[in-house]
């Protein structure tokens, strides 16, 4: 077995005498997909902050390709600039285009000249359609257009992983799919990609392996068909009978 990208190694979390997370330990391995599913409050987004170092652990160890970015002495940007990230809310840069949006980060973080991060750019909205949207601005986008962009935006450095948290979460209905539809190309052409997600249909599709989180801690963790079909735990069981999955 090759070194994980990602080792998540007794992680803890808490905010005042609210303990969100309570000792979470899993890896993830080169071109995997781990999709964590769980009830509001279990601590999905907080542990997906913790990995990209917007949020502190009061305990344990993230290790990046090897590299422990959990030590207080690390450059934190250096490594969040190994990590690309989405979220619920798109976070495109509302002043800026969208090929000035998904080059930025090449420009800026890794010193890429702008002509090489603007072919990037555009080579990757043609890839997902969007090579017309490229002057324009965020809000003359649709939701489904603009979390389209900010996936395209986190991929253009080439990360080491790619985190999604809850993206489609804040789309209406009928642009859930069109984004999702993005998740799976980044699937099959490789990507790494930790994802905290509500649709459970598009997590049995993709998943390498399922991740349910419950009161801060892993009640179990395996294959989509073992977790969806045959859950072992009663919080998962409970969980997903309220879903009718």
């Amino acid at each position: 077995m090759t070194e994980p990208v990602l080792r998540l190694k007794n992680i803890r979390k808490h905010f005042g005498q609210h303990h969100v997370l309570n000792g979470i330990d899993f890896d993830i391995y080169e071109h995997e997909v781990v999709v964590i599913i769980g009830a509001s409050g279990s601590g999905k987004s907080t542990l997906m902050r913790t990995i990209n170092l917007l949020e502190r652990i009061d305990d344990g160890q993230i290790i990046l390709a090897g590299e422990d970015i959990s030590d207080p002495r690390i450059d934190e940007d250096k490594a969040r600039a190994r990590i690309g990230i989405v979220f619920q809310h798109f976070n495109l840069f509302p002043h800026k285009t969208v090929l000035e949006n998904v080059s930025i980060a090449n420009r800026i973080v890794h010193k890429v000249e702008k002509e090489e991060a603007e072919r990037i750019g555009m080579e990757l909205l043609k890839r997902i359609g969007i090579e017309d949207k490229a002057k324009q601005y965020p809000d003359q986008l649709s939701g489904g257009q603009q979390q389209r962009v900010a996936i395209v935006r986190a991929i253009a450095s080439n990360p080491k992983l790619l985190l999604l948290d809850e993206i489609t979460s804040a789309l209406d209905p009928q642009l859930v799919g069109e984004v999702l539809d993005l998740v799976q190309e980044l699937k099959t052409s490789g990507s790494t990609i930790l994802m905290a997600t509500h649709e459970m249909d598009f997590a049995k599709r993709v998943a390498d392996r399922v991740v349910f989180l419950h009161e801060g801690k892993i009640a179990e963790v395996g294959p989509p068909k073992q977790i969806f079909e045959n859950p072992a735990h009663p919080a998962t069981i409970e969980f997903l009978s309220r879903l009718r999955i």
